[in-house]
């Protein structure tokens, strides 16, 4: 008889248990996926802090740099000292205007993390130069930082969020920028945009005596907080606008200058003196084939009419204290209204007083060195000087 046995499964002592290396290679792999998680966060917490404070920098700066404005010049309303005590609040008060890092108010220490200095152009070196301290001031650096260990001030180092499981439980971050107002050499068209250029003419010799050995007179006084003038000396000598006779240039030398139409009428001097020039009259100097109002190169030869019309008076009151800019020429050519004015810089004046009407003797329009800058000024490979027209605050670094 035979018999089947059924024979049970032999256990497969070779198979070694996965249960413990699956563990391991599971804590592995959730390291790093925490690892790269921190990562990601962490670096991505810093990227948009630095970007907020590079911003936030930019604003500041140029924020900063609109203050010095007021100090450049013959014509300055307040010293070098003071519009850099202006300039460090300024730059600290855009910062505190500003969120960053996790902070309401980005914190900037004026004395710390603000410095101003001079921006200029040296033709020896051929470059744009940074002269931290060095007046005139027309730049200002900004640094905002988050690397003070111990400072309760905002500015301490970064608290990151996965990190420290690495070991890692801050990060310094720092951003820094640099905006100046540059020396210009001539106006460019911005679309939309008028330019405060009055049509009026000074010849170069007394504008130069003027700045460079202080000849003028001394009979009316700007107010920059109510921006009103008044009678009385404040420091800041006048010149006359008003056509005068001297050894350099005859009777009847001073005008207006037809910065559009070459038959410019008295409605269009009129609206210039009161808005500047618009793009009508820009497209008037292009077809006279003048597309910029630049003197870095050659002198600009531009038409216009020599002498002032009391029709103007009203538009000149109009405007007293409010600061333009004025043509110098060095020479005139032909009478009346076929003169040819060569224009070889811009200044920037403030109007004190006007009188037209009575005795020619008895005319003029007085004016004073003011600070000037300008979104259309084109800046230039010049050194800055005491009557330099400058550019609207831009970053430079």
């Amino acid at each position: 008889m035979l018999t089947c046995h059924q024979s049970r499964p032999r256990a497969n002592t070779d198979r070694q248990p996965r249960t413990g290396n699956i563990l391991v290679m599971t804590a592995a792999a959730l390291v790093m996926v925490f690892a790269f998680t921190a990562f990601t966060v962490d670096v991505g917490y810093i990227t948009l802090t630095k970007a907020e404070l590079q911003k936030t920098a930019d604003a500041a700066a140029l924020g900063g740099v609109i203050e010095l404005a007021d100090a450049l010049g013959p014509g300055k309303i307040v010293s070098q000292s003071q519009a850099e005590t202006n300039a460090k609040a300024a730059a600290v008060a855009v910062s505190a205007a500003n969120r960053g890092g996790g902070q309401a108010a980005v914190f900037a220490d004026g004395n710390r993390d603000v410095r101003v200095g001079k921006y200029s152009w040296d033709s020896a070196s051929g470059t744009y130069v940074k002269q931290w301290g060095v007046q005139p001031y027309n730049m200002v650096e900004v640094t905002l930082r988050r690397d003070q260990s111990g400072s309760n001030n905002g500015d301490g180092p970064l608290d990151l969020f996965f990190a420290p499981v690495l070991g890692h439980d801050e990060a310094n971050v720092l951003s820094v920028s640099t905006s100046a107002m540059q020396a210009g050499v001539g106006f460019r068209k911005i679309p939309g945009q008028n330019i405060a250029i009055l049509p009026i003419t000074l010849d170069e010799p007394t504008w130069d005596n003027l700045i460079l050995n202080g000849i003028g007179s001394d009979d009316y006084t700007y107010n920059p907080v109510t921006k009103t003038v008044s009678n009385g000396p404040d420091g800041i000598k006048e010149v006359n606008l008003y056509p005068e006779g001297n050894v350099v240039l005859p009777p009847g030398n001073r005008g207006t200058v037809d910065f559009g139409d070459t038959g410019n009428s008295t409605a269009d001097i009129t609206r210039q003196i009161l808005y500047g020039m618009n793009d009508d009259d820009w497209a008037a100097l292009a077809d006279q084939g003048i597309t910029e109002l630049r003197w870095d190169t050659d002198p600009i030869d531009i038409e216009g009419d020599t002498g002032l019309s009391a029709g103007i008076k009203d538009e000149l009151d109009a405007i007293k204290g409010q600061p333009r800019a004025i043509p110098i020429f060095s020479q005139v050519s032909g009478p009346g209204n076929n003169a040819v004015y060569t224009i070889v810089r811009f200044v920037g004046i403030r109007i004190m007083h006007v009188k037209l009407t009575g005795k020619p003797s008895g005319k003029h329009v007085m004016v004073q060195p003011a600070p000037f800058s300008d979104f259309s000024v084109i800046p230039g490979e010049t050194e800055i000087t005491e009557d330099s027209i400058l550019t609207s605050p831009g970053l430079v670094e």
